[in-house]
């Protein structure tokens, strides 16, 4: 039975990251050959490679897609994954968002959004170009309602989720829409996935408060979100664009 995906190019940015390695073993799985891109070099399982790039570097991605171009490698599948989060951790960052310096909240909205739009001007420009293609912008929860302060009161310190990550999710979630628009006589679906809480290393409390809220009474497991790319990355969503796909466990419902 032939792969969803099969010989497709696929390009994942933040191949390293929390995330950016569910995504590969997916496409990887569903048949694409996957380029990551990441800080680092390293391997990634079902990547064919890691290239290194800062998304905030148009030149760097430039360059890469000229060396994918060389190769005959048109991208058929981006998903903008590469972000800077800051999990749910006593001690870590600001305890009050009167101390949060503006560096750091540009510097979000910089990685999140500004590198998101840098790699689909490179990567989505050549699959407008080619004609066809489908990128899946990573969102989240956060872009759709604001954190609750009492998932964290417990902690001790004080532990405040960053403002600049859902602000630079929604502005992702509306770049989508904007690149939607502007595409979609050329063949190109663009598309947000947006996952609600994915379990790590979170404390007890911390899933106790959080998922008391989740109609599905639990936190997403990596295989709860393979599914939902794969739909959107393939020809099952032939007729989807512009949507922002919530893999919540029904928390915004």
């Amino acid at each position: 039975m032939p792969t969803p995906l099969a010989g497709a190019v696929a390009v994942v940015t933040g191949a390293s990251g929390n995330l950016g390695p569910v995504w590969i073993r997916a496409l990887g799985d569903a048949g694409a050959r996957v380029v990551g891109i990441d800080l680092v070099a390293g391997d990634v399982d079902g990547a064919e490679r890691v290239e290194v790039a800062d998304v905030r570097d148009r030149a760097a991605l430039d360059a890469i897609a000229a060396v994918l171009r060389d190769e005959g490698m048109v991208p058929e599948v981006l998903v903008n994954n590469a972000g800077i989060d800051q999990p749910p951790a006593a001690g870590v960052g600001c305890a009050a968002v009167e101390d949060v310096p503006l560096p750091d909240f540009l510097r979000v909205l910089d990685v999140n959004v500004a590198g998101a739009f840098n790699t689909m001007q490179v990567f989505g420009g050549a699959m407008a170009r080619a004609g066809r293609g489908s990128i899946v912008n990573v969102g989240s929860l956060y872009a759709s309602l604001a954190p609750d302060p009492a998932f964290y009161a417990h902690m001790e310190p004080p532990f405040l989720k960053p403002p600049a990550y859902g602000a630079s999710k929604a502005a992702l979630v509306n770049l989508t829409r904007y690149f939607a628009r502007l595409w979609g006589d050329r063949g190109v679906r663009v598309n947000a996935l947006s996952p609600g809480g994915v379990r790590g290393s979170q404390d007890a409390e911390f899933i106790s408060r959080f998922t008391a809220r989740v109609p599905l009474g639990r936190l997403a497991e990596a295989g709860d979100l393979t599914g939902p790319l794969l739909f959107l990355a393939s020809d099952a969503s032939r007729y989807v664009t512009g949507q922002d796909l919530r893999v919540d466990g029904g928390f915004t419902a």
